[in-house]
């Protein structure tokens, strides 16, 4: 994988191979209808559903969704637990979906900190998922760019160490083969939703020459709609990449 994506996938009215969300917005979503914070996770699955599919017919090849960062361990426990609920429940209910849909679904982050039974839901649904040939669905699950970027600088220093790596060779591919995302397409397109316009530790290093989309919608209004009109946006912009 390269972070730098082939000139070729930008212009007129281009598709982007992959796209990344940074799902905000549940709580927001909520407090505006005066429910309970779980409620607008709940509608928040539901716009998954919808966007997943949409890109799916959109021909997408690669739908990495930010579902729960490594800093949302702060939240209280209460939120914690229904969102690890909710990831259980979209696991039972949509799984044979993406696997009569040819999904295959892969996971960036350090899930194994989670619950054991949900750590073995998660393994379950990779390997039933593992030899589809259609689109991806990454889910990003205790993930931090951050994080992701020290492993993989630890990893290069063992190898060096060991004598496996000559220092001095180590460039951008070095360092994208121990990312997460190493199996990925180049990322062309990270929309956040919710009106707020910053990263929050995610895909730094795959953002570098992304297309970067900030939205006012609220995750649970997001659909298939406001995805076609997000990579129409894509489609009319000119990536150079540094060059003319």
């Amino acid at each position: 994988m390269s972070t730098v994506p082939a000139l070729a996938n930008g212009g007129e009215g281009a598709t982007p191979r992959h796209v990344a969300i940074i799902m905000d917005g549940n709580g927001r979503w909520a407090k505006k209808r005066f429910l309970p914070r779980a409620a607008g996770h709940r509608a928040g699955v539901e716009a998954v559903r919808k966007v997943t599919r949409a890109a799916r017919a959109m021909g997408i090849e690669a739908l990495t969704l930010y579902a729960f960062s490594s800093e949302n361990w702060r939240r209280p426990e209460s939120e914690v637990s229904d969102l690890m609920g909710l990831l259980r429940l979209f696991i039972r209910s949509d799984l044979d979906e993406l696997i009569r849909e040819n999904v295959r679904l892969r996971v960036i982050g350090d899930y194994r900190r989670f619950a054991p039974d949900l750590v073995e839901m998660v393994d379950d649904a990779l390997a039933r998922t593992a030899g589809n040939t259609g689109p991806i669905l990454a889910i990003a699950l205790n993930y931090g760019a951050q994080a992701e970027l020290i492993a993989a600088a630890k990893a290069l220093a063992a190898d060096a160490a060991a004598g496996h790596l000559n220092p001095e060779t180590i460039d951008e591919a070095a360092i994208e083969a121990r990312l997460d995302t190493r199996d990925l397409p180049p990322l062309d397109l990270l929309i956040r939703t919710s009106g707020e316009h910053r990263l929050s530790n995610f895909l730094l290093w795959q953002a570098a020459y992304a297309e970067l989309l900030f939205v006012d919608t609220l995750w649970p209004d997001f659909d298939g709609a406001a995805l076609a009109e997000a990579i129409g946006s894509y489609g009319r912009r000119q990536r150079r990449f540094g060059g003319l």
